[in-house]
């Protein structure tokens, strides 16, 4: 292997924050269409209107991408959205960026835990792939709350356990105490980028 795919390689280990992707997924054609489904960091609050990281990631990847978020929403009722939302888009694959509302409202973490795999299942019955994010917890460290990695393990979802985590300790990154500027959002864009290459769908 040539020096720049080993650096290439090594900066896909770090961006991912898990010590890889986890599982492969199927590579997307030019025509698939991304789902971005979640709460206020889906929707992109705290940046300008276009600058979220679903019309960057469309940007980074040639992709269309839809914006499915929906501020202040907990899983329970994202998970209640979400049949509507797979059948009206169709997408081939879902970014799927939720939970940190259920921890702001301090909901059971088995609630949020269960809703999260039941929203796994139902991308997959619509046919499209999934990746995870993981939202930082309510701590000083904003380490992701143990049911990211176990619903990651439980349901072999390609996930990025430290990009959000990185970015929520930085300041230069926030416009507020919970949400990302135009910047933030960029590096959360390319992060999702990083993850799709690591684990084949890009």
């Amino acid at each position: 292997m040539k020096s720049g795919s080993i650096a290439w390689a090594l900066l896909v280990w770090v961006l991912v924050g898990c010590g890889g992707a986890g599982p492969e997924l199927t590579p997307l054609g030019s025509e698939d269409r991304i789902l971005a489904f979640g709460d206020s960091l889906t929707f992109g609050t705290g940046a300008p209107r276009g600058q979220g990281y679903p019309e960057v990631l469309a940007e980074l990847t040639g992709l269309e991408v839809v914006n499915a978020g929906n501020p202040g929403e907990t899983t329970m009722a994202g998970r209640q959205r979400l049949p509507n939302v797979l059948a009206e888009h169709r997408p081939a694959l879902v970014v799927l960026v939720h939970g940190g509302n259920d921890t702001l409202r301090r909901q059971p973490a088995a609630t949020t835990r269960d809703n999260l795999m039941a929203m796994i299942d139902d991308i997959r019955a619509s046919g499209a792939q999934v990746v995870l994010m993981a939202v930082p917890g309510a701590s000083l460290t904003f380490a992701p709350p143990d049911y990211y990695a176990e619903v990651a393990d439980a349901a072999s979802v390609p996930m990025d356990a430290g990009t959000l985590r990185r970015l929520m300790r930085n300041s230069e990154y926030k416009s507020d105490q919970v949400h990302f500027n135009a910047d933030g959002y960029r590096l959360m864009a390319e992060a999702v980028r990083d993850l799709l290459v690591a684990s084949g769908a890009l």
